[in-house]
């Protein structure tokens, strides 16, 4: 493989659009039709840095990740290993650090560092965190698995927060930055329930490599049933959670909204309990982890929809 095939694939290029997509969708199918004729002139170029910001460091992360699982992965990846066989660690290292300077430094461009520092810090946490997720977290019982559901929520956090002022939240709350908090509430908290969902089949698929290294995942840790018994429940609460927002839209005639939910979203996670209950190889389980990124899809693609409502 050459170094530039090597390097997107070391970096996970499809997560990385998965970012993007996610991101675009909810400022110009989300933001814009709520805010209309109220955007500021430098919005777009703000998003634009954001966004970049926002890759250079899932980037970052992904390098470091692969960085760390080296050991794990010559067992439950053997064949899909970059770091070592075809890009130099020391290299790695340099992408690594590079590339999340660079995300942070846009985050410090994009948005008044004096006004919105918070944005800022909460980009140095996220460098931090995926460092020691590497490290230590995805190691630990439910620690890790909570770490990249909050990570993979901060994607639709952190374009809210940037048009989100507290200040006005404090004296009057506009009717537009309601709107768009509930939607940033809704689409971040599926994008974590999903995660953790997702993270806790993967941990199944992974647990021969896992145990080899001393990892104390919840299957390693739990059992496998336990883990299956945790990932169900997230997955009716998912279910129900979406039920609960289409009876919510179903009272304002969105029917179109509600018949792409049913078919593409909580159709396809009702098959992935009923699969699960089955499932016992890693084929099966990667199977269900596949599955579960296709839902994650369709429900951020869902944010579409509501270009034609708001």
């Amino acid at each position: 493989m050459k170094p530039i095939p090597a390097f997107f694939k070391l970096v996970r290029w499809p997560n990385l659009v998965f970012i993007v997509l996610t991101q675009v969708l909810f400022q110009f199918c989300i933001y814009a039709p709520v805010y209309r004729n109220n955007i500021p002139v430098k919005d777009t170029f703000q998003f634009v840095l954001l966004v970049i910001a926002s890759v250079f460091i899932a980037a970052g992360g992904n390098i470091i990740n692969d960085y760390f699982d080296m050991n794990i992965d010559r067992i439950n990846k053997p064949g899909k290993m970059i770091i070592g066989k075809y890009i130099n660690r020391r290299w790695a290292l340099v992408w690594h650090m590079g590339l999340s300077l660079l995300g942070i430094l846009l985050t410090a461009i994009a948005v008044n560092p004096f006004s919105r520092w918070y944005l800022v810090v909460a980009n140095v946490i996220c460098v931090v965190l995926l460092w020691f997720y590497s490290v230590r977290f995805k190691k630990d019982t439910l620690i890790g698995n909570v770490v990249v559901s909050l990570l993979t929520a901060w994607t639709i956090m952190i374009i809210f927060l940037s048009k989100f002022s507290f200040s006005d939240a404090f004296h009057n709350t506009r009717p537009e930055q309601l709107k768009l908090f509930r939607f940033a509430v809704l689409y971040s908290g599926f994008a974590f329930i999903i995660s953790l969902i997702r993270e806790a089949i993967k941990d199944i698929e992974d647990i021969a490599g896992d145990q080899k290294y001393g990892c104390k995942t919840m299957p390693i840790v739990w059992g496998i049933n336990a883990t299956k018994v945790y990932v169900a429940v997230w997955l009716m609460l998912l279910i129900c959670l979406l039920i609960v927002v289409q009876v919510y839209i179903l009272q304002l005639g969105w029917w179109i909204d509600v018949v792409y939910c049913l078919v593409f979203i909580i159709l396809p996670a009702l098959y992935l309990f009923r699969k699960l209950i089955a499932a016992g190889t890693p084929k099966e389980y990667h199977f269900l982890s596949t599955l579960t990124k296709a839902i994650m899809l369709t429900g951020i693609l869902s944010m579409a929809l509501f270009y034609f409502h708001l």
